[in-house]
């Protein structure tokens, strides 16, 4: 039995339609494994790694390069923004 830890994911534009149901203003209290990364995190989420633009945990930047080693703790926030074009 693995255990879970509880984060919070706050995906915003586009990406919205990738939380789960009953999520709030862009924002879902999701569970994850014991252990995960952010990568891990969004990969199950189904979020195209590609349409991950901005990663902030817990306000802090995440480096692209570095989402797959940074580990997740109970009650951490990990919010993501897509490309944004404009002009």
């Amino acid at each position: 039995m693995s255990q879970t830890i509880s984060v919070t994911l706050k995906l915003y534009a586009s990406l919205g339609t990738y939380l789960p149901p009953g999520a709030e203003r862009n924002t879902a209290k999701v569970e994850a494994k014991s252990g995960a990364t952010i990568q891990s995190l969004l990969d199950s989420h189904a979020i195209p790694r590609e349409a991950c633009h901005l990663v902030l945990l817990n306000g802090i930047f995440q480096p692209r390069e570095g989402r797959a080693s940074a580990t997740l703790n109970e009650g951490d926030a990990v919010a993501v923004w897509p490309p944004v074009a404009g002009g």
